[in-house]
């Protein structure tokens, strides 16, 4: 007797579009694979959630998200009469879902505090590879379309671009679970009015007022949610916890950590380590948010006073006092705060600089010198939507915002 098989066709429940599909057997599979499954338990705004306690979700729920736009999109570039064949359509569909799949523990946190000089783009890159070898080839033409490698390169833009379905789904997204209606968009008009013209993705002109509201709500949405001053003070707090672990892991001192962590603390690991020993990157996927929480709850009662402390301040949310402005700190107010943190704390002065410490931030809606977001009048003229614009300057949010934050102990306010 034959035995049946599951049934791999399944149909999702998208709190954001409703019902969805996943379009055959392998994207199935490769939705099950232990990669990507792996990023249910990453989450898409780091620690946002300390300040909007519903952005809990995933880029689990991103990526497939993501993909669901990308087969609204490419719909209609055929109903607009462009060829997009089978393979294509399945190529592009997989590199969307894929796209941020190499993705580290609590997003962009912590982007290069696991491993130094290595973004997320090269790891999703190197995990694409890998899953093409276990599924026979079957994702070498994704891979092309993913590194913009393929003569459509409308294909690759879809993907990756400043008007592409990732941003789509992540600011309508991330606008839903954290609450803030400035990032509320219209994805089903943008899609609706994409269009092809030299092989180059455009946008129909009647579509500018939906392009203009995009660029604003992505300029409010980094302010308002992602640029938070107070997810700021949570996620560099966290980066310094595990810049503090890793250097006593440097000097000998035993941590508790899982066996994937203890790897990266112990280790310096740079791109070329992971192309000479392939382990790495099964080790690498073996990380997601629980380790790094785990951990550090774990620490909170460790010896060393900086890691405790640190540590008590992200579990507790006891975050470090933020102060942002548009200039640099004067150097002087800098270390009048840190003798106060050495003298509370009682620690070396070589040691403060997990406690206080100062960066910058950067903003800019829109980038006129990347791809552009050009808009296909009916008469064939492409203008760019800097230039179109007509109820917006958006060459004023072209400009990259700057600013300057300082963070310390809240006890150390002098």
């Amino acid at each position: 007797m034959k035995v049946k098989t599951a049934n791999k066709r399944k149909i999702l429940n998208d709190p954001i579009y409703g019902f969805t599909n996943i379009p055959n057997e392998l994207f199935f599979d490769l939705i099950e694979h232990p990669y990507f499954q792996r990023l249910r338990r990453i989450t898409q705004l780091g620690l946002t959630y300390l300040v909007y306690p519903g952005a809990y979700h995933t880029r689990f729920h991103h990526a497939l998200g993501a993909m669901h736009l990308m087969q609204i999109a490419i719909k209609t570039l055929r109903d607009k009469g462009h060829e997009i064949t089978k393979n294509e359509e399945q190529a592009v569909l997989i590199a969307i879902l894929l796209h941020d799949v190499g993705h580290g523990p609590f997003s962009h946190a912590l982007e290069h505090s696991i491993v130094h000089g290595i973004n997320h783009e090269h790891i999703s890159m190197m995990i694409m590879d890998k899953l093409n070898d276990e599924f026979d080839g079957k994702l070498s033409l994704a891979i092309q379309i993913f590194q913009n490698k393929y003569p459509k390169t409308f294909l690759h833009q879809l993907i990756s671009s400043q008007l592409d379905v990732d941003r789509l789904d992540y600011l309508k997204r991330d606008s839903f679970y954290s609450g803030v209606s400035e990032g509320i968009i219209n994805s089903d008009r943008i899609i609706s009015m994409l269009n092809v013209s030299n092989g180059e993705l455009v946008v129909d002109a009647k579509a500018i007022y939906s392009i203009e509201k995009f660029i604003i709500a992505r300029r409010l949405m980094y302010w308002q949610v992602y640029l938070h001053k107070t997810v700021l003070s949570a996620e560099f707090t966290l980066v310094e916890v595990l810049k503090r672990a890793k250097t006593l892991a440097n000097e000998g001192v035993n941590l508790f950590c899982t066996s994937a962590l203890r790897e990266f603390l112990e280790n310096n690991h740079t791109l070329k380590d992971f192309n000479k020993n392939p382990e790495l990157l099964a080790l690498f996927c073996q990380l997601d948010d629980f380790d790094i929480m785990t951990s550090i709850k774990e620490w909170t009662k460790h010896s060393d006073k900086i890691l405790s402390t640190l540590s008590q301040k992200v579990i507790q949310r006891k975050l470090l006092k933020i102060e942002l402005q548009d200039t640099k700190f004067d150097p002087s107010y800098v270390e009048k705060i840190k003798a106060k943190a050495i003298k509370l704390y009682n620690i070396k002065p070589e040691n403060c600089q997990h406690l206080v410490f100062t960066n910058t931030i950067d903003n800019k809606a829109y980038n006129p010198k990347k791809d552009k977001i050009n808009l296909l009048y009916k008469n064939g003229d492409i203008i760019d939507i800097a230039e179109a614009a007509d109820q917006l300057n958006i060459s004023v949010l072209a400009q990259t915002v700057t600013k300057h934050f300082l963070c310390y102990p809240k006890n150390c306010v002098v």
